[in-house]
């Protein structure tokens, strides 16, 4: 008789560990999509990759805001961003050369 009530508990506990998988996961991909890529707005040692040469990538930026280093952020706040080292102030979708 005991043997009837652990298959329908372990069922149970397997269908809540697949939804709460399924639930952790969803957010997760949907904010890797609203994200995009924002150089010139990254402090020194904060960037997510791309720091230039000699660099290996996340966290090896050697200046604040450097212009071939850059961070995710939300999509569509780049450009809002204040980036004293890019040519218009803002951070940008590209790399670009510091002024």
């Amino acid at each position: 008789m005991s043997q009837s009530r652990i298959v329908p508990t372990s069922a149970a506990a397997l269908a809540l560990a697949l939804g709460a998988a399924l639930t952790l996961t969803t957010p997760v991909a949907a904010a890797e999509v609203a994200k995009e890529k924002c150089y010139g707005v990254a402090l020194k040692g904060k960037n997510d990759c791309a720091a230039g040469p000699g660099t290996s990538c996340a966290g090896t930026s050697k200046v604040d805001y450097q212009g071939n280093a850059w961070k995710y952020v939300p999509k569509g706040t780049c450009d809002q961003m204040a980036s004293p080292t890019s040519p218009t102030g803002k951070g940008q979708l590209a790399a670009f050369t510091t002024k």
